[in-house]
């Protein structure tokens, strides 16, 4: 069945069709390839098996839009799940753990609104350009960049390093661990936790016990000590979650704020080393955030939202869509959809919100200013300390990896040349405390504390000096064997 508007719409049932895997080899090295070749045969929507569990595949921009703007028609909520409901997902499917977790981007029905409110009123100071809290994260991501770009020139003013595992990833899980205020290096392994979740193998399920218990115990601590920081706003502004309730929500922003902007920070500095001119005058006119406008319209990080559920049989591409079955949009479809593509992505001399990189609608992603504000940071300071930067490979060899919901790169290795010069790093056992370099005050919420429960206040003079995280000698490590 071609992308023909005037043919009949197909009213075969899901569970009768035979649908094409979609998490094939073939998807991870060339996603639109198999964006394509779906498109061809069913139109707009299409039919695909997701590791064994039937679903609707949304490729087109004009039904992306008709699904993530129409709440009524197309609700989230498992519970609108009819194959679940029926019993014939299986309970071990891969993907089961992280649709499970009913945090504000999963969870329908009436606990949604007042929740999403809570979470617009919790992100505020870190959204807000007027308030304190956003100048305090800004500056927060500067330090950490400055660490890691720091730590990273331990191997020399010049050198080859993989800026995916040096700085990208682990930049923004520094950041989770200020948002979250963990305290000592408990962030660092919430986030590789998050990383296994989000890649649904099979280790997804005991990282997610593991992280729930870690953010159940943040945010025990939290009720008990508020402070200045994530978790203690939405508590504030949502007196009333339980701690279980509170940890979903905790592993929602750190997924957020750890894979997602990592990628997009990957994408963004592959888009100007090795890009168009266009992307390259962007950045040098200090236009970072166009830049990563374009990215995301070619590479969104999050490339297949949770499934949405139709209310009752609809209409929608070629097809009908039976009540209660699953749905996916996939913006990374959307976005290769000739009705989008030919008029927008083509079009890079003017500036276009019109991608669907954070959804659409009233449930767009409440994250997305915070997630823009510090990948657009961490990627301003990364050209701000080098001099120059090319890609150690072609630009169509780069490693990709591919999950459900996520695609970025595996490693991202680059030939590097550092603006100055770097201080040595301080004896084993001794490095410096984060921030110092950078003149901001240490902060005992950073990853790589002691482990204690302070969350907010001035480090003392003996704090200074203290034990790295598993984190920070992992990432020294990739300097010492020259990786």
């Amino acid at each position: 069945m071609g992308d023909g508007g005037s043919m009949d719409v197909d009213d075969t049932r899901l569970e009768a069709m035979a649908a094409q895997p979609l998490l094939t080899r073939d998807y991870e090295t060339r996603p639109a390839l198999v964006y394509e070749r779906l498109r061809q045969r069913h139109g707009p929507v299409a039919p695909v098996d997701l590791l064994g569990v039937p679903a609707w595949l949304v490729l087109g921009y004009r039904e992306s839009l008709q699904v993530l703007q129409d709440d009524d028609a197309w609700p989230k909520g498992l519970e609108n799940w009819r194959a679940r409901s029926e019993g014939r997902v299986p309970a071990d499917w891969p993907l089961g753990p992280s649709l499970e977790v009913n945090h504000v981007l999963i969870q329908g029905g009436p606990g949604y609104q007042p929740l999403r409110t809570a979470w617009d009123a919790a992100l505020k100071p870190f959204q807000d350009p007027r308030h304190p809290q956003t100048k305090r994260l800004k500056a927060a991501v500067t330090a950490h960049a400055d660490e890691l770009i720091t730590l990273l020139g331990q191997g020399g003013g010049t050198g080859v390093a993989d800026l995916s595992a040096q700085f990208a990833r682990p930049l923004p899980l520094m950041v989770a661990s200020h948002l979250l205020g963990f305290p000592g290096s408990q962030g660092d392994d919430a986030l590789m936790d998050m990383w296994r979740v989000l890649d649904a193998g099979p280790d997804a399920e005991p990282a997610l016990e593991r992280l729930l218990e870690t953010l159940v115990e943040l945010a025990a601590a939290k009720r008990t000590r508020p402070g200045d920081d994530f978790p203690s706003y939405l508590l504030a502004a949502h007196p009333g979650l339980s701690l279980d309730a509170l940890a979903r929500e905790l592993f929602m922003l750190l997924g957020m704020t750890s894979d997602h902007v990592g990628i997009l920070i990957s994408n963004t500095v592959v888009e100007v080393i090795a890009g168009e001119g266009g992307a390259r005058a962007s950045l040098s006119a200090g236009m970072v955030r166009e830049t990563m406008n374009r990215v995301v319209m070619r590479k969104p990080p999050l490339v297949n939202f949770v499934p949405r559920f139709a209310a009752k049989d609809t209409p929608l591409g070629n097809y009908t869509i039976r009540m209660g079955d699953p749905v996916w949009v996939s913006s990374a479809a959307a976005h290769a959809d000739p009705v989008f593509a030919d008029h927008v992505v083509a079009n890079t001399t003017i500036s276009t919100r019109a991608h669907l990189a954070w959804g659409a609608g009233r449930r767009q992603c409440p994250a997305r200013e915070l997630a823009s504000t510090v990948a657009a940071a961490g990627v301003n300071r990364l050209f701000e300390r080098f001099s120059h930067l090319e890609l150690a490979l072609p630009v169509d060899q780069l490693p990709w990896r591919s999950s459900p919901f996520m695609r970025g790169l595996r490693s991202l290795p680059v030939r590097y040349e550092l603006a100055s010069p770097v201080a040595p790093l301080a004896p084993e056992g001794q490095e410096r405390a984060v921030g110092r370099e950078s003149g901001t005050p240490d902060r005992p919420d950073r990853p790589d504390t002691t482990d204690t429960p302070e969350v907010s206040g001035t480090a003392t003079a003996d704090q200074a000096v203290q034990r790295r995280s598993s984190l920070w000698r992992y990432l020294t490590g990739l300097i010492r064997t020259g990786r």
